[in-house]
Protein backbone atom coordinates (compact mmCIF):
# COMPACT_ATOMS: atom_id res chain seq x y z
CA UNK A 1 0.00 0.00 0.00
CA UNK A 2 1.46 3.84 -1.05
CA UNK A 3 -0.11 7.19 0.24
CA UNK A 4 0.32 9.88 -1.38
CA UNK A 5 0.06 13.41 0.07
CA UNK A 6 -0.76 16.77 -1.31
CA UNK A 7 -1.90 20.19 -0.28
CA UNK A 8 -4.62 22.04 -2.48
CA UNK A 9 -3.56 24.39 -5.05
CA UNK A 10 -3.04 28.15 -4.23
CA UNK A 11 -6.10 30.48 -3.26
CA UNK A 12 -6.30 34.72 -3.40
CA UNK A 13 -6.20 34.20 0.73
CA UNK A 14 -3.00 32.04 0.33
CA UNK A 15 -1.40 35.19 -2.16
CA UNK A 16 -2.89 37.29 0.64
CA UNK A 17 -1.43 34.95 3.70
CA UNK A 18 -4.82 35.15 5.11
CA UNK A 19 -5.77 31.94 7.85
CA UNK A 20 -8.18 29.54 5.70
CA UNK A 21 -9.52 27.07 8.38
CA UNK A 22 -12.40 25.45 7.40
CA UNK A 23 -13.48 28.77 5.06
CA UNK A 24 -14.44 27.54 1.72
CA UNK A 25 -12.36 29.44 -0.14
CA UNK A 26 -11.85 28.38 -4.19
CA UNK A 27 -8.70 27.60 -5.87
CA UNK A 28 -7.26 31.02 -8.45
CA UNK A 29 -6.03 30.34 -11.56
CA UNK A 30 -2.37 29.10 -10.24
CA UNK A 31 -3.89 26.95 -8.04
CA UNK A 32 -5.46 25.44 -11.03
CA UNK A 33 -2.15 25.03 -12.98
CA UNK A 34 -0.56 23.73 -10.12
CA UNK A 35 -2.45 21.12 -9.82
CA UNK A 36 -2.77 20.37 -13.19
CA UNK A 37 1.60 20.10 -12.75
CA UNK A 38 0.60 18.26 -10.14
CA UNK A 39 -1.48 15.69 -11.99
CA UNK A 40 1.27 15.19 -14.86
CA UNK A 41 4.10 15.22 -12.45
CA UNK A 42 2.29 11.78 -10.91
CA UNK A 43 0.48 10.15 -13.86
CA UNK A 44 2.61 7.19 -13.51
CA UNK A 45 1.70 6.35 -10.17
CA UNK A 46 -0.72 3.56 -9.80
CA UNK A 47 -3.60 5.92 -7.92
CA UNK A 48 -6.55 3.36 -6.86
CA UNK A 49 -8.41 6.10 -5.11
CA UNK A 50 -8.40 9.13 -4.83
CA UNK A 51 -9.57 10.77 -1.19
CA UNK A 52 -10.22 14.54 -0.37
CA UNK A 53 -10.89 17.14 2.08
CA UNK A 54 -14.76 18.43 0.90
CA UNK A 55 -13.65 21.80 0.96
CA UNK A 56 -13.68 23.77 -2.70
CA UNK A 57 -10.08 24.28 -2.62
CA UNK A 58 -8.95 20.90 -1.90
CA UNK A 59 -12.14 19.15 -3.92
CA UNK A 60 -11.24 21.06 -7.32
CA UNK A 61 -7.43 20.29 -6.75
CA UNK A 62 -8.26 16.38 -6.73
CA UNK A 63 -11.30 16.58 -9.94
CA UNK A 64 -7.79 18.63 -11.91
CA UNK A 65 -5.55 15.80 -10.33
CA UNK A 66 -7.76 12.91 -11.80
CA UNK A 67 -8.29 13.97 -14.94
CA UNK A 68 -4.90 12.02 -15.26
CA UNK A 69 -6.28 8.81 -13.35
CA UNK A 70 -9.90 8.65 -13.44
CA UNK A 71 -10.54 6.95 -10.02
CA UNK A 72 -12.96 7.51 -7.27
CA UNK A 73 -13.06 10.46 -5.44
CA UNK A 74 -13.98 10.21 -1.99
CA UNK A 75 -14.56 13.12 0.04
CA UNK A 76 -14.18 12.70 3.86
CA UNK A 77 -14.43 15.59 6.58
CA UNK A 78 -11.71 14.19 8.52
CA UNK A 79 -9.44 15.59 5.93
CA UNK A 80 -10.50 19.39 6.23
CA UNK A 81 -8.25 21.95 7.65
CA UNK A 82 -8.38 22.73 11.06
CA UNK A 83 -10.78 25.36 12.35
CA UNK A 84 -9.22 28.03 13.44
CA UNK A 85 -12.74 29.89 14.64
CA UNK A 86 -12.89 33.89 14.46
CA UNK A 87 -9.28 33.79 13.55
CA UNK A 88 -10.33 32.44 10.16
CA UNK A 89 -9.46 35.64 7.49
CA UNK A 90 -6.92 37.21 9.62
CA UNK A 91 -3.81 37.35 8.10
CA UNK A 92 -0.94 35.78 10.06
CA UNK A 93 0.58 38.80 10.64
CA UNK A 94 -1.74 40.74 12.19
CA UNK A 95 -3.00 38.42 14.99
CA UNK A 96 -2.83 40.91 17.64
CA UNK A 97 -5.62 39.04 20.03
CA UNK A 98 -3.24 36.35 20.46
CA UNK A 99 -0.76 38.94 22.26
CA UNK A 100 -3.77 40.75 23.93
CA UNK A 101 -4.18 37.36 26.04
CA UNK A 102 -0.58 36.39 26.29
CA UNK A 103 0.09 34.02 23.63
CA UNK A 104 2.18 33.49 20.73
CA UNK A 105 1.15 32.06 17.40
CA UNK A 106 3.13 28.72 18.87
CA UNK A 107 1.08 28.30 21.42
CA UNK A 108 -1.60 27.40 19.22
CA UNK A 109 0.21 24.75 17.24
CA UNK A 110 1.82 23.07 20.41
CA UNK A 111 -0.01 19.62 21.25
CA UNK A 112 1.17 19.90 24.70
CA UNK A 113 -0.87 22.99 26.27
CA UNK A 114 -3.77 21.95 24.03
CA UNK A 115 -5.30 25.70 24.02
CA UNK A 116 -8.90 26.28 23.45
CA UNK A 117 -8.67 29.70 21.51
CA UNK A 118 -11.24 31.81 19.83
CA UNK A 119 -13.16 29.04 19.18
CA UNK A 120 -10.09 27.35 17.35
CA UNK A 121 -10.05 23.25 17.23
CA UNK A 122 -7.44 22.18 20.06
CA UNK A 123 -4.34 20.64 19.09
CA UNK A 124 -5.06 17.41 20.56
CA UNK A 125 -8.72 17.33 18.49
CA UNK A 126 -7.13 17.88 15.71
CA UNK A 127 -4.38 15.57 15.61
CA UNK A 128 -6.80 12.85 16.78
CA UNK A 129 -9.38 13.37 13.95
CA UNK A 130 -6.62 13.10 11.39
CA UNK A 131 -4.91 9.84 13.12
CA UNK A 132 -8.33 8.55 13.18
CA UNK A 133 -8.74 9.20 9.68
CA UNK A 134 -5.41 7.09 8.64
CA UNK A 135 -6.05 4.23 10.89
CA UNK A 136 -9.59 3.92 9.44
CA UNK A 137 -8.00 3.91 5.65
CA UNK A 138 -5.21 1.84 6.21
CA UNK A 139 -7.50 -1.22 7.53
CA UNK A 140 -10.17 -0.42 5.03
CA UNK A 141 -7.99 -0.07 1.68
CA UNK A 142 -4.68 -1.72 2.49
CA UNK A 143 -4.30 -3.32 -0.69
CA UNK A 144 -5.20 -0.03 -2.39
CA UNK A 145 -2.76 2.89 -3.68
CA UNK A 146 -4.12 6.10 -2.30
CA UNK A 147 -4.10 9.69 -2.85
CA UNK A 148 -5.20 12.12 -0.11
CA UNK A 149 -5.75 15.60 -1.49
CA UNK A 150 -5.75 17.89 1.74
CA UNK A 151 -4.37 21.24 3.27
CA UNK A 152 -1.43 22.44 4.67
CA UNK A 153 -2.54 21.67 8.58
CA UNK A 154 -3.57 18.66 7.85
CA UNK A 155 -0.15 17.62 6.83
CA UNK A 156 1.80 17.94 10.03
CA UNK A 157 0.14 15.09 11.98
CA UNK A 158 0.13 12.91 8.54
CA UNK A 159 3.86 13.63 8.54
CA UNK A 160 3.85 12.74 11.91
CA UNK A 161 1.85 9.79 11.98
CA UNK A 162 4.68 7.77 9.44
CA UNK A 163 7.17 9.02 10.74
CA UNK A 164 6.06 7.66 13.87
CA UNK A 165 7.41 10.83 15.76
CA UNK A 166 5.52 10.87 19.25
CA UNK A 167 3.14 14.25 18.78
CA UNK A 168 4.46 15.40 22.19
CA UNK A 169 7.16 16.73 20.33
CA UNK A 170 4.30 18.97 18.23
CA UNK A 171 5.15 22.19 19.98
CA UNK A 172 5.74 25.24 17.24
CA UNK A 173 4.98 25.51 13.75
CA UNK A 174 8.71 25.26 12.52
CA UNK A 175 8.87 22.13 13.74
CA UNK A 176 7.69 19.94 11.11
CA UNK A 177 6.61 22.56 7.66
CA UNK A 178 3.55 21.60 6.39
CA UNK A 179 3.05 20.77 2.60
CA UNK A 180 3.27 23.59 0.00
CA UNK A 181 0.47 23.95 -2.48
CA UNK A 182 0.47 21.18 -4.43
CA UNK A 183 3.80 19.45 -2.94
CA UNK A 184 4.11 15.90 -3.10
CA UNK A 185 4.77 13.05 -0.40
CA UNK A 186 4.48 9.61 -0.49
CA UNK A 187 4.12 6.99 2.46
CA UNK A 188 5.10 3.52 1.98
CA UNK A 189 3.19 0.83 4.20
Amino acid sequence: MEILVTRHGQTDWNVLEKIQGQTDIELNDTGRQQAEKTGKLIRNENIDLIIASPLKRAKETAQIINKNFNVTIIEDNRLMERKFGKSEGLTKSNIRKLKENNLEINDVWNYNRNIDFNGMETMQDFCNRIYEFLDDIIKRYKDKNILLVTHGGVSVPIKYYFMNEPLEKLVDRDNIKGLKNCEIIKFKI
